[in-house]
């Protein structure tokens, strides 16, 4: 399992449902004041304006304000039972600014008072001054326009938080009760839901209203061999979405070979959780992969946590720099790699873009943290390294002369700083389907869904594992195999891509608690692909040996 969406079991037995440590800050409250209680623009933009005015009076030669509400839903489930109902809310300022060439910031809870918000910016420039003793170089800000009062709101057709409880967990129940009818032993399942109701203001002339909404619902099944005791899991084909309750109204599936993968714009969590039963009895009886090369047939329910760990998180500049090391590492990708023109990242197939614009996904928004309007650009152009993910004071460090709106805080309490913008990888130009791809491989693992993984501290060498595996032989679906994980370097790996399906197959996966910096913050992002192949790559089998 994912160890970024993941931190802790709970006390269940071994068939339990991992569930990660909730990244929430705020007070627990009951379902119907998550829907109260907002602050009206007006008001917003009068204790913004106190701030800003503030901030400037004190010698700030910027400031921006953030005032945030956060909402956050947790439904939890197992077998029969509610097992919690998590309510949070949490409200308050962040005040950021520039004086004396240095950046310093403050926070205050529940903010409403115009007096309130011009302490939080006076704090925040005494910090800056007292900072800028300490400083080597003053802080170089890219430029950026104002864009007056503007808003942008989550192209939602449902609200998730306006859906009785309920009816949430009568769907719950049912998909658990659907997992032991069709042989699992254990089940739990588990709608996350969020809304960040965000207004930012900068000295630079912007007021920005942005409503955000996220949705996973996820599910984990275990079956067990009575005989050896012996147990196998598979967890929900889910991707976590930039979406309302909607998501799990649409059933726009597909299927090879009998094998459900194919989730675009809806979940259909029902037919998962079937397949899902099944799929775990079947690999207590699996065959176990003799390890060795093979050619990858990578589903984008996979794939997108390899393209996370091996091409998001090092292509984020301060990662490059050295900025960020502590969380995670550093970055093999580093500058002169950049600067040579030539690096081969990838083979020419691979075309690796950021987008912070994409429509359902988890990262998507208008403007980012700093007021820069989002936007698509190329990492990995025809397999060659040509940027990377900057913020304003990096900009121009690769010579941009603007941000390329990344940068994001996961509170109002939490200082902004550079997060990785939805990263994917660009389908196939030639008509491919998946079917067709599998056709000419002799010797390979069809793999479906993420699993345990690892990747060094220079995110180069790794290991990833799945959900599903196939074996695929003389161009067919042979069946089911365990025990899969592939080892490579990122540079090996994905100069290895040889085919990647076109438009029709594409997809997002995505981290619903991503984690970076100290202390640490959680952001939400997603990654999207078409269904691609890797050709000889290193099979290892992880069977434990008793």
């Amino acid at each position: 399992m994912n160890r970024r969406d993941f931190m802790q079991l709970t006390g269940m037995s071994a068939g339990a449902l991992m569930l990660p440590t909730i990244p929430v800050l705020g007070r627990a409250v009951t379902p119907e004041a998550l829907l109260e209680n907002a602050l009206d623009v007006a008001l917003k933009k009068r204790l913004a304006d106190a701030a800003l005015n503030a901030a400037t009076a004190k010698g700030a030669t910027y400031a921006d304000i953030r005032i945030g509400r956060y909402l956050n839903q947790f439904v939890v489930t197992r077998e029969d039972k509610v097992q919690n109902l998590v309510n949070t809310e949490s409200y308050g300022v962040g005040v950021r600014v520039i004086a004396d060439g240095c950046w310093g910031f403050a926070a205050v809870v529940d903010a409403k008072s115009e007096s309130q918000t011009a302490k939080a910016a006076e704090e925040a420039v005494a910090i800056a001054k007292a900072n800028a003793k300490l400083m080597k170089e003053p802080v170089q800000l890219a430029p950026q326009k104002g864009f007056g009062e503007v808003s942008w709101k989550a192209p939602i057709k449902k609200n998730a938080f306006e859906v009785p409880i309920k009816e949430k967990v009568d769907l719950l129940l049912t998909v658990n009760d659907a997992a032991m009818k069709n042989g699992a032993n254990y089940v739990n399942s588990v709608l996350f839901q969020v809304n960040e109701q965000k207004y930012f203001a900068s000295t630079d002339g912007s007021y920005i209203d942005q409503d955000i909404h996220r949705m996973w619902p996820i599910f984990n099944v275990t079956a067990i061999d009575p005989k050896s005791g012996k147990f196998e899991t598979r967890q929900s084909l889910s991707a976590p979405m930039g979406m309302g309750y909607d998501y799990l109204q649409a059933n726009p599936t597909d299927s090879i070979k009998g094998i459900t993968t194919r989730y675009n714009k809806g979940y259909d969590m029902l037919e998962d959780v079937v397949s899902a039963a099944k799929q775990a009895k079947e690999k207590l009886t699996a065959k176990s992969v003799e390890a060795g090369k093979y050619d990858l047939v990578l589903d984008p329910s996979h794939l997108w946590l390899t393209i996370h760990e091996s091409v998001g998180h090092p292509l984020e500049l301060d990662r490059v720099l050295g900025y960020e090391a502590n969380y995670a590492g550093t970055s093999f990708a580093t500058l002169d790699k950049w600067k040579a023109g030539d690096f081969k990242y990838g083979s020419p197939e691979v075309t690796l873009f950021a987008d912070k614009t994409q429509v359902g996904s988890l990262g998507a928004v208008g403007w980012d943290d700093e007021g820069v309007d989002t936007q698509k650009w190329d990492l990995v152009k025809d397999g060659v390294l040509v940027n990377y993910q900057a913020i304003r004071d990096q900009a121009h460090i690769i010579g941009e002369e603007r941000s390329q709106g990344c940068c994001y805080a996961d509170s109002w309490s939490s200082v902004q700083f550079q997060r990785m913008a939805n990263v994917s990888l660009a389908p196939g130009k030639t008509p491919l389907s998946v079917e067709d791809m599998i056709k000419d491989v002799e010797k390979g693992i069809y793999i479906i869904g993420d699993g345990s993984f690892s990747i060094d501290q220079q995110r180069y060498n790794f290991q990833f594992g799945g959900q599903l595996f196939y074996e695929i032989k003389d161009g067919k679906i042979a069946g089911m195999l365990k025990d899969v994980s592939y080892q490579s370097n990122t540079q090996e790996f994905w100069n290895s891509c040889t085919k990647i399906c076109d438009e029709r197959d594409y997809r997002l996966g995505g981290s619903f608690f991503d984690g970076k910096g100290q202390p640490s913050q959680s952001s939400a992002v997603s990654h999207g692909s078409s269904t691609t192949r890797f050709n000889g790559v290193n099979v290892i089998n992880t069977a434990r040996k008793i």
